[in-house]
């Protein structure tokens, strides 16, 4: 026969515990011997012990109370059942460590692992974070909007990323973005952004280079930028001009 104190020591709780189980009616206590004391069987060790899993488990107490007058197969059943509620919180718990691990990845939360590896892309051959911003969400507006697009405008971004001149108009337009709009090297881009847009808007199949350089630009408000869309415009309408004059 086992003390309060041996009975609590054999399964891992408290002298409290003990007597908190005996207070909600979950452990009977034993009368006390011709000593005074309280003396528990070894079942009384198996229930306790039997309590304090369950418990530890998240198992209401009313439950517990039901499991411990249960027959040995509906006992058993029940443990099942409990096994696939543990292992269903566990796998909710995994999805969220998961979802938390990838707060720090920002663009992968909501983007393909082939748009974020365009972005990543574009961070190495040194264009700004501010352009990358912009970039990420005009990736986001798509997917929500028009998420068919998706895997020809990644096949078009990374086509215009592999063209080296291209590449080098678009850095020099990001850089440019905070420039004076009277900066004499904006005549020299101009020149070049309408040399190259000359070569290029004829071939259908460069199209992703257009869109690279010149999206969102007449968007921003930057007065360079707005004195090369400007600028860029004028050209463009002189030439059909005189297309339809000749």
């Amino acid at each position: 026969m086992l003390t309060i104190g041996q009975l609590a020591a054999t399964a891992g709780v408290t002298v409290r515990a003990v007597r908190h189980y005996h207070h909600v009616g979950l452990l009977p206590e034993p009368e006390r011997d011709a000593s005074g004391y309280r003396r528990y069987s070894a079942q009384a060790a198996v229930d306790l012990i039997r309590i304090k899993t369950l418990a530890d488990a998240g198992v209401p107490l009313a439950r517990i109370d039901a499991l411990l007058h249960a027959q040995p197969g509906e006992f058993a059943a029940a443990v099942t059942d409990i096994d696939a509620e543990l292992q269903h919180k566990i796998d909710q718990l995994t999805e969220n460590r998961r979802r938390i691990a990838a707060l720090a990845g920002g663009e992968s939360l909501v983007l393909p692992a082939e748009v974020v590896a365009i972005l990543d892309r574009m961070r190495s051959l040194g264009v700004s974070e501010r352009r990358v911003q912009l970039e990420r969400d005009s990736w986001i507006l798509m997917q929500a909007v028009e998420p068919r697009a998706i895997p020809q405008r990644i096949r078009d971004k990374n086509a215009a990323l592999d063209d080296p001149e291209t590449t080098r108009l678009y850095r020099t337009c990001d850089e440019s973005v905070d420039w004076n709009p009277h900066d004499p090297r904006l005549d020299q881009l101009i020149d070049d952004l309408d040399a190259w847009k000359i070569r290029h808007e004829k071939d259908t199949g460069r199209t992703g280079h257009l869109k690279l350089v010149f999206s969102r630009i007449s968007e921003e408000p930057s007065p360079a930028w707005q004195r090369i869309v400007e600028a860029l415009s004028y050209r463009a309408e002189r030439r059909r001009a005189a297309g339809q004059e000749s």
